[in-house]
Parts: structure tokens; sequence; C-alpha cells
């Protein structure tokens, strides 16, 4: 059964960083492009990056220079490195396989507040 587990998330004041962790059980990431999502309160799940297996990566405008998405096939994880958050990149974050779509994670809250 295939599991998606996402941490990482916390409470952050704007301007500060951080790195959220999505790790997979029953599936191996490296044959699939990978996506972060995220959900803020009342609003629809939108895309936020997307790493393909060659490594390509492509971002939602609005985190475009200061969200990162990598992958370590290794470790069966992928990565999103937020820097410069702020107050509007609160939501809660998830991953997923885009083209094989599997049972959403419990995903991780970010909270950018001063």
């Amino acid at each position: 059964q295939v599991q998606l587990v996402e941490s990482g998330g916390g409470l952050v004041q704007p301007g500060g960083s951080l790195k959220l962790s999505c790790a997979a059980s029953g599936l191996a990431f490296r044959y699939y492009r990978v996506s972060w999502y995220r959900q803020a309160p009342e609003k629809e799940r939108e895309l936020v990056a997307t790493i393909t297996t060659g490594f390509v990566a492509t971002y939602t405008d609005s985190v475009k220079g200061r969200f990162t998405i990598v992958r370590d096939n290794a470790k069966n994880t992928v990565y999103l490195q937020m820097n410069s958050l702020k107050p509007e990149d609160t939501a809660v974050y998830y991953c997923n396989t885009p083209d094989a779509p599997r049972p959403w994670g419990q995903g991780t809250q970010v909270t950018v507040s001063s």
C-alpha cells in the first residue's frame, strides 16, 4: 500500500525558511514526477512545484525564486526548500505523483506569521 508522508512544517516568521520532506513507502519515486501542493483555509488545493524524473523543476509563479524542489532517489524522498516565506504561503502542504495520483497524506502545516 502506497503511503506519502509529509513533514517539516511549522511556525515561522515572515522572511524565514523551512524545509519540507516528502517520503514514500510502497512507491519508488525515481520512476515518477513528484509535485508539492498546498491548500490554504477556504481555498482550493494548488500546485506549487514539480520535479521530473530528469530533475527538471517547475514552479508556480508566486514561489519562483523563493522555493526549491529537489529529489533524493536514494532516500526515496523529495524536499521543498522554502525561503523568504510570506504570510500568504500559510497552508497545509502535500506531495503526490501527478501522473499516477496516490491517496493524499496528512500534509504538513506551514504557518507564516509574526
